[in-house]
């Protein structure tokens, strides 16, 4: 069967629906304890590329059934008034992502625009796992 709305159709409309924040905005907003920011690596990425320090880890695969209260899988870490900043390698993953929980009811969520990529070239802090 043909694919019939290609992934850069969806990421399009998603970026119409979603706000966007820079990497600056985004580290700033965690300073202030007024953002939670998701991480949507997968493992292997995390162990390679490292991790922004205090971000809560919820596989993009998982992330849900993690936002679902109802789900046995659920983290009481999306059940916050504060913002919900996403983020991925690159921005993709993530705008899909937070187009999702908005789908869900959340309207606390936020993109990290340019993604961890960014991030780490502006020397943003990045902790590595051994």
């Amino acid at each position: 069967m043909p694919v019939t709305q290609p992934v850069s159709e969806m990421i399009a409309a998603a970026r119409l629906l979603i706000n966007q924040v820079s990497v600056h905005e985004a580290a700033e907003l965690q300073r202030l304890d007024a953002a939670i920011l998701i991480d949507l690596h997968d493992v292997r990425e995390l162990q390679k590329m490292g991790v922004v320090p205090r971000a809560f880890h919820a596989p993009r695969g998982m992330l849900k059934f993690r936002a679902d209260p109802d789900c046995p899988y659920h983290k009481p870490v999306f059940q916050t008034d504060k913002k919900l900043v996403l983020f991925c390698a690159s921005g993709l993953r993530s705008i899909l992502a937070a187009r999702t929980l908005q789908d869900m009811g959340m309207d606390n969520v936020l993109d990290m625009e340019d993604g961890f990529t960014k991030w780490k070239m502006q020397d943003l802090p990045v902790d590595y796992l051994t």
